[in-house]
């Protein structure tokens, strides 16, 4: 018997990115971790910077990294939206640790001029490709 499943768009500003039929998919949504199968009631929420979790039709995995967006659920489709979509190995471990570090030092000496919401936006992004990185290197050790 097959997988109930649902079409699954994940769209970039700059490309598709993924589009195939999912059994599952979890987002970091604006307020929670939100998981989205077939059947899921119609849904438009922002997602904030993380990890978005595919289970393919196969029963297979991926895993990319999402820069915040929308999720938008329909009876028979599901659309994300983001600036930006990395799939997991395209991450770039040491960027995103410098990144963390810039914006962490920014934020410890800020000026009067300083842009706080810019920092934490940044700050998010890293610590949310570091989480990615993070999950795909205890997948592979399992």
């Amino acid at each position: 018997m097959a997988a109930m499943t649902v079409q699954l768009d994940i769209v970039s500003a700059e490309s598709s990115i993924f589009s195939g039929l999912v059994a599952h998919l979890q987002v970091s949504g604006a307020e929670g971790d939100l998981g989205v199968m077939p059947g899921h009631a119609p849904l438009l929420t922002h997602i904030k910077p993380g990890m978005a979790r595919i289970v393919k039709q196969d029963g297979k995995e991926e895993v990319f990294y999402l820069s915040g967006g929308i999720l938008e659920v329909q009876p028979f489709s599901v659309s994300v939206l983001a600036d930006v979509v990395l799939r997991a190995e395209e991450i770039d471990e040491q960027a995103a640790v410098e990144a963390k570090r810039r914006a962490e030092a920014h934020m410890a000496n800020a000026g009067a001029d300083f842009n706080y919401a810019a920092a934490a936006i940044e700050l998010a992004q890293a610590i949310a490709q570091l989480r990615v990185v993070e999950t795909i290197k205890k997948n592979i050790a399992r």
